[in-house]
This record gives structure tokens, C-alpha cells and sequence, in this order.
């Protein structure tokens, strides 16, 4: 797709902004991520079955409160925009050249129009996929109470410092090297110096600095060992951003334009630059590398198995995905103390629409995708797969088990007290759904299709293509319950099928 066609794809998803409540939302996905060796962009991948932008953008509505928002986009631009879509009080910007995050917060205000009543803008990357909207509020308030004209969100590293590939934040030292005392401003945030940066200087000299006329000076070793990092998260005075964005410059290794040198420049502008640390550090960290992806879903997991642990029974706190959705849910189901005696066992993989009820048990590596509801004390056995597409529903009724292996897909409802044994296949479909009633018990090899049975009824090594089983004992006094066995239907396309 050419410049052209993105810009008009942008057009149609963008939507008019509104800055009445005096706060703006900027998250910068322009980026590909080359060292993620991935052919999709990396605002795409995902962090606990979540696109980690769509997890950045749901972070900043909770954190600015429905905020106008502004999402900078460059490499597949048309990938990302459509995964966000269309929405309320959100626009598109488009990065042509990769020049940086200067340039990416350039071009977002661009598309702002200054009022005389100044507002804050809060400017967040699209890869911090763990980041949540209490992190985001509480930066806020940080930012609105401090009355600075910059805050930088920072983070404590934890580990080797060689590893730490975040930008250093550099604060003033207790003792400088004129006056020997930094007194007043003595922490005070003075610039932040990329890992980049700092990996291509010289051991041999020193990197100087003057802040407000006091001089110190810092190794290379002293930089690398710096554990405070840029997060990638900045609050602004609005008018301030725009009046020195202009200034900055491609002077570093990269040859672009680092949002992060407006610290320096503020600075000796003599405006109020200020940092907030953050909570949970592991909350507010990034991604290059699968390898860092992979421990930021390890952490997702961590979190969500902390609110669940004493509310489900989770088998293997390193082994499951219950999405957020379900999560909230099972919550939800526990304020209202009814909730008891889930189980979540090894492997349960179950996806945003899937509902549970109380005492329900799924077992080992059972996956549920689309729409399920799965009623109270239902059992779902090892290995069974459920997925419908959307419009469609799955039923498991009440005390039903589903055992090993099974696979059920569609449109299908089942009743009450049913058993579903091992080797069994049901779909349904829109036009032929699938209806069991209850005490329903299927066994051996069998497959049904668009079919109704009634209640009561016993079906054995059978496949059922759109037919109605009736259970003729609740038609005719004294008849035994029905049990059905051996339905084959007739082949089709025999003629084309000869002897070798």
C-alpha cells in the first residue's frame, strides 16, 4: 500500500478529538522492531493474548479517563491502525521516515490545536505492554501536583547492568566536583544518556556535565551502572513541549531525534523538569527481543495467577491463559460468593468470550476459544477443544461432562446431567445447530451434525447428519429409554471412488 492509500485508510479511522478535560494521550508505535526478527510489526505481538498497543491504549483510557488519544504510526501503519479500528476521541498520525521519538512527538502536535488553556500531554510507547492505567494515574497526579514542565516515568533495573539497554537517568550527584556539595540540587534529573550513547564512548574520558552552574562528571563504568532508567513515558506542559521540540537534534549515534534530549533542553531553559519512579518497574519495561517478550508474559501470568490464587484452584501456576476478560469475571463471580470449587488444571487455555459458572473443573490441556458458557459443576476432561465463530454459542449445561479428546464446535447446546464420552465430535452451524436436552448420554465413535436429541436419550457409535432423535418413551407408556447405535448415513459419491 502507498503513502497515498495509508494516509486515506488513516482518514477514514480517525475521529474528531475533544480537549475539554485539559489532558491528551500520545503513544508512539511507529517502530518495527527490527531486533524482534519478526515480519509482523511489533505493536502486534502480543502479551497475555493482547496486542501489546491495544494493551497501551486500554491502560491510557483508564489512566487519563477517557482521554483524547493520538497513536504515531510509520512500518505497517496499515496492520496497526486496523487492529486498533475506528474509535471515539482517537486519531491516527502518520511517521513516514523513521527520524525517532522527537520527531514522532513533533508530528503528533502537529495535529493538536494549541488553546490559550494550557494542557498536559502524556506521551507513552507502544511496546509497554504491562503497563496499567493505576501505573498511568498515579504518573498523573504526580506530574499535575510536582507543577513541573516535564516528568520523566523511571524505573529501578534489576539484574546485570551490562544487560540494561534502557537509557540512564542522570540526576545530580551529592558532591560535584566545583564546590564539593550540590545542595539544593542535589537529585534533581539532569538529562537521560542512551545505552547506545553510552556503550560508544571512551573509558579513558570522562562524560562532563554542568547543571545549573554546578560541574560533575561521570565514567562510562558509571553510566552503565546507573540502575534508574527511561521508561518511555513523559508528561509535558503542552505549550512548553511545542515551544523546544523544534530544538532538538540528531547529535548521537543513532542520527535521530530522542524525545529524551528535551530534559537538557528544558533544563537550561529553566524550566521545571522532574522524575517519577515507578511502583512496579517490571510494569513500565519494553521489548526488543523475543527473549524479554517472553519474560514480560511470564510476569502477565504472574499477576494474573496473584489475583486467582485463592479464589480457583490453578493447578500449574506456570502452565494456563485465562484471559482477562474471564478473569474479571471470576471476580466478579467471587464478590458475589459464587464462585466456589473451580478448577483450573495444567495447560487450560481459555479465550476472552468463554464464561464459567461455579464447581466447574476443566482439565489438562483443554483449549475453549469463542463463545462458551459452561454451567455450574460441568467437568470438561482432558484435551477437549470448544471454539465457535462470532454469533455462535457453545452450552454446556449443568453437572455435564465432556470427556478426553472430544471436540465440539459451532452452534451447540447441551442440557443438564449429560455425559459426553471419549471420541465424540459435535458441530453445529448457523443454519444447523446442534440442541441436546438433558440426561443425554453419547458414547463410542460418534459424530453429529445440525441434529436435535431429547432428552433421556443413549446414542452409541453413531454419526447423526440433521436428524431428530426423539426419545419415544415420553410418546408411549411402558417404552424403554431410547438407545441408538450404529446410525450410519448413506455414502455419498460412490462412483467416483474405484479399486486400485
Amino acid at each position: 500500500m502507498g503513502k497515498e492509500e495509508t494516509l486515506s485508510l488513516l482518514e477514514e479511522l480517525n475521529s474528531p478529538l475533544n480537549l475539554s478535560n485539559g489532558t491528551v494521550g500520545i503513544i508512539l508505535a511507529a517502530g518495527h522492531g527490527k531486533r524482534i526478527k519478526s515480519e509482523k510489526s511489533k505493536m502486534l505481538h502480543e502479551i497475555w493474548g493482547v496486542p501489546t498497543l491495544l494493551r497501551v491504549r486500554s491502560a491510557l483510557q483508564k489512566g487519563l479517563g477517557n482521554s483524547p488519544q493520538l497513536i504515531v504510526v510509520g512500518v505497517k501503519a496499515e496492520e496497526v491502525a486496523r487492529s486498533v479500528g475506528k474509535k471515539e476521541n482517537l486519531k491516527f498520525v502518520f511517521q513516514k521516515e523513521r527520524n525517532g521519538t522527537g520527531d514522532a512527538v513533533r508530528i503528533a502536535m502537529n495535529n493538536l490545536e494549541l488553546s490559550e488553556v494550557d494542557f498536559d500531554v502524556f506521551v507513552v510507547s507502544g511496546d509497554m505492554g504491562l503497563i496499567d492505567g493505576d501505573t498511568i494515574s498515579e504518573f498523573k497526579n504526580s506530574f499535575q501536583d510536582s507543577n513541573a514542565d516535564m516528568t520523566v516515568l523511571t524505573g529501578q533495573y534489576v539484574g546485570n547492568p551490562e544487560n540494561n539497554q534502557y537509557g540512564r537517568i542522570i540526576r545530580v550527584p551529592k558532591t560535584v566536583s566545583d564546590s564539593g556539595g550540590a545542595g539544593s540540587l542535589e537529585g534533581e534529573v539532569v538529562e537521560i544518556i542512551e545505552h547506545k550513547d553510552i556503550l560508544a564512548m571512551s573509558s579513558d574520558e570522562p562524560y562532563k556535565i554542568i547543571h545549573k552552574g554546578k560541574k560533575f562528571q561521570l565514567t562510562k563504568e558509571e553510566l552503565i551502572n546507573i540502575s534508574e532508567f527511561n521508561t518511555g513515558m513523559y508528561g509535558f506542559k503542552a505549550k512548553g513541549l511545542n515551544q523546544y521540540l523544534g530544538i532538538i537534534t540528531t547529535e548521537n549515534v543513532q542520527g535521530e531525534l530522542y524525545v529524551t534530549d528535551l530534559i537538557k533542553i528544558f533544563n537550561e531553559n529553566k524550566m521545571i523538569v522532574r522524575a517519577a519512579k515507578a511502583t512496579d518497574s517490571r510494569l513500565v519495561e519494553g521489548f526488543n527481543v523475543k527473549s524479554t517478550l517472553r519474560e514480560m508474559e511470564a510476569i502477565a501470568r504472574e499477576r494474573i495467577y496473584e489475583k486467582l490464587k485463592d479464589v480457583v484452584t490453578i493447578e500449574d501456576q506456570y502452565d494456563f491463559f485465562i484471559a482477562d476478560e474471564v478473569v474479571e469475571q471470576i471476580l466478579d463471580l467471587d464478590k458475589s460468593e459464587n464462585s466456589g470449587d473451580m478448577i483450573i488444571h495444567k495447560g487450560v487455555y481459555l479465550g476472552p468470550e468463554v464464561h464459567l459458572s461455579a464447581g466447574v473443573d476443566i482439565c489438562d490441556n483443554c483449549h475453549l476459544t469463542g463463545e462458551v458458557y459452561l454451567g455450574t459443576n460441568a467437568r470438561i476432561s482432558e484435551r477437549v477443544v470448544m471454539s465457535s465463530y462470532p454469533g455462535q454459542v457453545i452450552k454446556i449445561g449443568n453437572g455435564t461432562t465432556v470427556l478426553n479428546g472430544n471436540e465440539l464446535k459451532g452452534r451447540v447446546s447441551i442440557g443438564t446431567d449429560c455425559l459426553i464420552e471419549s471420541r465424540v465430535w459435535i458441530t453445529g452451524s448457523d443454519e444447523y445447530p446442534v440442541n441436546i436436552g438433558n440426561d443425554v448420554h453419547l458414547r463410542g465413535v460418534s459424530y453429529i451434525f445440525g441434529s436435535v436429541i431429547d432428552s433421556g436419550v443413549e446414542i452409541t457409535h453413531s454419526v447423526l447428519k440433521r436428524k431428530h432423535v426423539k426419545n419415544l418413551s415420553s410418546e408411549k407408556k411402558g417404552s424403554e429409554d431410547v438407545k441408538v447405535r450404529y446410525i450410519i448415513p448413506d455414502p455419498e459419491g460412490e462412483d467416483a471412488v474405484r479399486d486400485l
